[in-house]
């Protein structure tokens, strides 16, 4: 297993562009879907068990 003083900069430079590409492609979709989905679950949940249904007041 390689030490940090011993990746060279092309691997360094690979390791990083496959990290970037991981984060945009599938890390920040996957987490974007699932912090609205528990948004709109919350607020689902309130509205049936203490807020009631949206309307005029």
């Amino acid at each position: 297993m390689n030490t940090p003083a011993q990746v060279s900069d092309k691997e360094r430079a690979k390791y990083e562009w496959r990290s970037f590409l991981f984060i945009t492609i599938f890390l920040f979709p996957i987490l974007s879907i699932a912090i609205v989905s528990g948004y709109g679950f919350f607020i689902w949940a309130m509205q049936i068990f203490f807020w009631g249904p949206p309307g005029h007041g």
